[in-house]
């Protein structure tokens, strides 16, 4: 009987091994990755102590050009529907963001709000862009609102899909972000990675989740294993309150889009509301099947509106030392 018992523990042990060794996901070296996600036209641009992916295509001469910014633990391939529609008639820039997708982590781990905003601010003087129309989703979309307020003579329209920045209030949150959020797990979770905790996170924030690939699967589980991406993202949760102050979307004056997927659990459509109420002037277009990211979702739809929106007369630029209002 003894001998049995040894026996079964050995093949316990045996047995928490082979499940652990199944899923043991070390990070991965960027150059490893490159080659699949990252082929032309991408490029890599030095900014700021990082190596930034980003794609920038369509006619050199748009007046303003569309610049997308993704979502936590996205990348700028959640844009690419949305780029195959514009790029004929719009020059359309993506990027990965600090911490995300090939970009990968800020070097000295400040992953603060300001320091995002301020590489931003470099990117587009690098690439010459005086104004843009600047869309973001989720925390890209806080990314674009608080630009759009610290610099509003650079924003000639604003596009927010999903966006955040008012107190959380979900209903649901993907098991990835609640394994970031706390620290004894978000340790674990930079060794450990069972591909199915991405596949079942990125169906959290589908309004359909029959939608969601293999391919689509992949995609988010080999740009979270780039080397530093894990961890940056805990250190982003730290450092970035999910509330902004949105009493200073009031100060807006130009033309601003509100895109909301009315699936969305992870920031509900009520916050699509208080955007409204909030940005003077602004239009709001609600997809009532969609979830959190109807852009990828669907791209048809979607970019419809967008060209809409765009297809519509600009204002005059204030004079210098106007933008803004009080």
């Amino acid at each position: 009987m003894e001998r049995v018992k040894k026996i079964l523990g050995a093949l316990l042990v045996v047995a928490v091994g082979l499940g652990v060794a199944s899923i043991w996901e070390p990070d991965r070296p960027v150059d490893t990755l490159t080659a699949k996600w990252a082929p032309p036209p991408s490029q890599f641009l030095e900014l700021e102590g990082l190596r930034v992916h980003l794609r920038d295509v369509g006619p050199r001469d748009d007046p303003t050009p569309l610049v997308l910014l993704h979502g936590t633990s996205a990348s700028l391939h959640t844009w690419q529907g949305w780029v195959s529609r514009l790029e004929d008639h719009h020059r359309v820039i993506t990027l990965d963001l600090p911490g995300f997708g090939l970009t990968g982590p800020w070097p000295d781990g400040d992953a603060r709000l300001e320091r995002t905003l301020s590489l931003l601010v470099e990117l587009l003087k690098k690439l010459q862009v005086s104004r843009c129309v600047l869309v973001g989703n989720s925390y890209g979309g806080r990314l674009a609102w608080e630009f759009a307020v610290q610099h509003p003579e650079s924003v000639a329209r604003l596009v927010l899909v999903d966006a955040g920045g008012y107190p959380r209030s979900s209903t649901s949150v993907p098991l990835g972000f609640r394994i970031a959020q706390t620290p004894g797990l978000r340790r674990v979770a930079e060794f450990v990675l069972p591909r199915g905790l991405i596949e079942r996170s990125v169906r959290n924030v589908y309004g359909d989740p029959a939608k969601v690939t293999p391919e689509l699967v992949d995609r988010y589980f080999e740009l979270t294993l780039r080397e530093g991406n894990r961890a940056a993202l805990g250190r982003r949760m730290d450092q970035v309150p999910a509330e902004g102050d949105t009493s200073k979307l009031k100060r807006l004056s130009m033309p601003t889009l509100i895109l909301w997927g009315g699936k969305d659990r992870l920031i509900p459509p009520e916050d699509a509301q208080r955007f409204k109420a909030d940005i003077p002037g602004s239009v709001l277009i609600r997809f009532d099947s969609l979830g959190h990211v109807p852009h990828e979702e669907d791209a048809v739809a979607t970019s419809a509106a967008l060209e809409t929106f765009l297809a519509s007369p600009l204002p005059d630029p204030l004079p210098r030392g106007e933008e803004g209002g009080p």
